[in-house]
């Protein structure tokens, strides 16, 4: 959680960052929060200093760069060790994420993307070899992401202050 609390200019900040960060300016956001540039650098350094803002990335298409499979593995860790895990299983050849589950048998999404099976079936059994149960394998045609919704309140922001 944040030092501070997240008030709706924090959220409209996250919400354009999520929109489109490598190209919104933070005139851009203060226009749409009805703050200043200054005040939404500020906001941005102390997002990023506790933890919220936790880094900007590429939003790879994998497929269009040459690896079209993309392989959920549902796996069972021991409860103990499932967080633990994790970076461990994110040092395998081919891992792009990890999640961990708190409801049902399997507790690891584990994401792996590749070129061919042969790409993916030595993933899979890296994750045997460390003890976790692969439970089920699903392969994924599509994947997209939206920013979350309930960041969109830049209008709001502006009409209070």
């Amino acid at each position: 959680m944040a030092d501070e609390e997240i008030d709706d200019v924090d959220r409209a900040i996250l919400y354009a960052l999520q929109e489109d960060a490598r190209n919104t300016s933070s005139g851009d956001i203060a226009k749409r929060t009805g703050t200043s540039d200054s005040t939404v650098r500020k906001r941005i350094r102390r997002l990023e200093s506790e933890g919220v803002i936790k880094g900007y990335r590429a939003n790879v298409d994998y497929q269009k760069s040459g690896y079209p499979l993309r392989m959920l593995l549902y796996c069972t860790a021991s409860i103990p060790e499932r967080g633990d895990i994790v970076p461990d299983i994110l040092e395998i050849d081919g891992v792009v994420s990890v999640q961990e589950l708190v409801t049902g048998e399997q507790n690891l999404l584990v994401t792996a993307v590749g070129e061919t099976d042969g790409d993916i079936t030595p993933v899979a059994q890296e994750l045997l070899d460390m003890g976790l149960t692969v439970a089920d394998e699903v392969l994924v045609r599509a994947h997209e992401t939206t920013p979350f919704g309930k960041f969109d309140s830049g209008s709001r922001a502006a009409d209070d202050s």
